[in-house]
């Protein structure tokens, strides 16, 4: 047992020894930092899908048609004026007066279509520019840190880093002992 205390004890030392352990330490009760020697720096990437919002524009032909806007009503009332009148050439007694009054609406209907179509009435097309917003999808690769593997005290290891190390990496060196002695 005391040669066990007393190789665990070398060995403390010897770990703690500025020539054995490496470049600069710093000794706090069981733990001390140091420097390892990095032996490969591995870039990993990440896919990521981005979405940009493009806006995508086109000219359309829309037809445009004006109506005359001045509506007359002259048409109309000669219309029902001249049916009226025919109207009122033909029946006797009691369908007299209906043939009038028919005639008048005839005449009224007719005199109304005729206005209608020949009313100034035009058409033509007019350029708009139509526009929509869509979403545009693309895959990038980012940096995703860097796996580090590094050799300290005759043992490689490896870990993940945020940053490129260079060529040598900070460690944190914990020294205890196998069994729990008081």
């Amino acid at each position: 047992m005391k040669k066990l205390l007393t190789l665990s004890l070398t060995a403390t030392l010897a770990l703690s020894s500025p020539l054995f352990a490496g470049n600069k330490h710093y000794q706090s009760k069981n733990n001390f930092e140091d420097t390892a020697r990095v032996t490969h720096v591995e870039p990993l990437y990440r896919t990521v899908r981005v979405s940009t919002p493009q806006r995508e524009c086109w000219q359309e032909q829309q037809r445009k048609s004006n109506h005359n806007q001045y509506k007359s009503y002259t048409t109309t009332i000669a219309g029902s004026i001249v049916g009226g009148l025919v109207g009122n050439q033909f029946g006797g007694g009691s369908g007299k007066k209906v043939m009038t009054v028919a005639g008048a609406l005839l005449g009224g209907s007719v005199g109304r279509d005729y206005n209608h179509n020949n009313s100034q009435q035009y058409s033509n097309y007019d350029t708009v520019e139509q526009c929509r917003v869509t979403e545009r999808y693309y895959d990038e690769e980012r940096s995703d840190g860097y796996r580090v593997t590094y050799r300290y005290n005759g043992k490689t290891y490896t870990t993940h880093m945020d940053h490129h190390p260079g060529k040598r990496i900070q460690v944190k060196v914990s020294v205890r002992p196998v069994n729990n002695y008081y």
